[in-house]
């Protein structure tokens, strides 16, 4: 644990809040074996004991990991734990309920407002405790590894309830997404063994970084890709990364869904061929400031996961320890939401009714408008204008035009059209708002 901390500490660039660090290196074991106990099919060396493989900046092989689809096996266990608690209590689930706002009264969080996809209308989910878990906010920018959901909805959701963000500057750029389309390929291939190479067929690592070369931390990795591509090294806008000589087997028993991802979304197979990549919004550091058990200046308001920011990362992200923070800190934000709910019996019952009423009035106002400019177009210059000027390297004059072209922006959306007018799974709807 104390080598994680200091390994953590130190790729946070002195950022991180160590108590933090120190919490997720000693209490991340007990997690991992939990969820293993719970189903988790971890990959397993020769001698049938956890395999661990090394990621980026980490001082020696300590991520777990399921072949490399390790976030997907970790989501279907986490959903089969809810499914077996929603059978043998009384527990509901909203599924496809999109979350708007937060509900505040008399000084704490009392619920939120949420669209219903599939039926149509708001709804109010009232509750003791409300815990964020929104995750992050890549979709700002036009290549991401991260989902359609991922646009800051919780942040700003927080935001608006007048809590403050941490860290909001630091997004920290994966160093291998696959050109064009902004898939990620995993640390894991790299980990295994994986070169990076320009179109002179040079492994450059070994000028920015001659010790840690592929496995330097990923802000380092990133700068160095763009360093390449900008100097006209790279391939079509992008650098190579090289898995030939690991061999088919390896390959396909330990990197299975990467090369998968390459075949499918650029027609390339890396046992033959070397996969074109580029740094690509990842991860946000920044997010809702919490304490060590996910709590929020709010009473009542919790947060976890990348939507939050307890700052066990600081500047950078250590690989691997994403997923970790999200499990480590889940669990202490969902025990302290818990046990707030339990002692929860001051004030009146929450109704929720005027902060209802308010989103009913706003969702008409914009349902109503018949003329104005659709989201994509105010969404994809938004992207666009965020690659460019806020990416890997930052410079004062680009930073500066941006904050011009978001506040243009802003105006535009005051005039933006929903066409769709419908009630069901009404995309175009939560699309609008999204961008908002």
């Amino acid at each position: 644990p104390e080598k994680h901390a200091f390994d953590t500490v130190k790729g946070s660039d002195y950022l991180g809040d160590q108590d933090a660090i120190e919490i997720l290196a000693n209490e991340a074991p007990g997690d991992i074996y939990q969820l293993e106990h719970w189903g988790c099919v971890f990959s397993r060396n020769e001698e049938g004991s956890l395999a661990q493989r090394p990621f980026g900046a980490a001082g020696s092989p300590r991520t777990v990991y399921s072949a490399d689809i390790t976030g997907h096996v970790l989501i279907h266990v986490l959903y089969e734990q809810l499914m077996k608690r929603q059978e043998q209590g009384p527990l509901e689930v909203y599924e496809e309920f999109f979350a708007w706002r937060l509900v505040v009264e008399d000084g704490r969080c009392v619920g939120v407002v949420c669209w219903d996809l599939v039926h149509g209308g708001l709804k109010l989910v009232t509750g003791k405790s409300v815990v964020l878990a929104t995750g992050g906010m890549g979709r700002i920018y036009r290549a991401t590894t991260n989902a359609y959901a991922c646009n800051g909805d919780g942040m700003a959701m927080a935001l608006h309830a007048g809590l403050p963000l941490k860290d909001m500057e630091f997004m920290q750029f994966h160093p291998t997404t696959l050109f064009p389309s902004g898939v990620l390929i995993t640390e894991g291939c790299r980990g295994e063994g994986g070169f990076l190479i320009n179109k002179d067929g040079e492994r450059f690592m070994a000028r920015y970084a001659p010790n840690a070369l592929e496995l330097a931390s990923r802000d380092v990795v990133s700068r160095s890709e763009t360093t390449e591509i900008e100097a006209g090294r790279g391939v079509n806008g992008s650098v190579l990364l090289d898995l030939r000589h690991l061999g088919a087997e390896r390959i396909t028993t330990r990197l299975p869904g990467s090369r998968e991802l390459a075949m499918t979304f650029a027609g390339v197979d890396p046992i033959y061929d070397p996969i074109p990549v580029r740094p690509g919004a990842h991860y946000h550091m920044g997010g809702v400031a919490t304490d060590n058990r996910g709590a929020t200046e709010l009473p009542g308001l919790y947060a976890a996961g990348e939507v939050a920011c307890v700052s066990v990362h600081g500047a950078n992200r250590l690989g691997g320890n994403s997923l970790m923070e999200t499990i480590t800190f889940g669990r202490r934000a969902g025990q302290a939401a818990a046990e707030h709910a339990l002692v929860s019996t001051n004030g009146r019952p929450a109704s929720g009714a005027s902060a209802l009423a308010d989103a009913e009035r706003d969702l008409k106002t914009l349902l109503d408008r018949s003329e104005g400019e659709r989201p994509w177009k105010i969404r994809d210059e938004l992207g666009a204008s965020m690659l460019e000027n806020f990416g890997v390297f930052r410079y004062p004059d680009r930073m500066e035009s941006q904050l011009d072209i978001v506040q243009g922006l802003r105006e535009r959306y005051r005039r933006v059209v929903v066409e769709h007018k419908g009630d069901v799974f009404n995309t175009d709807l939560t699309q609008a708002l999204e961008l908002g």
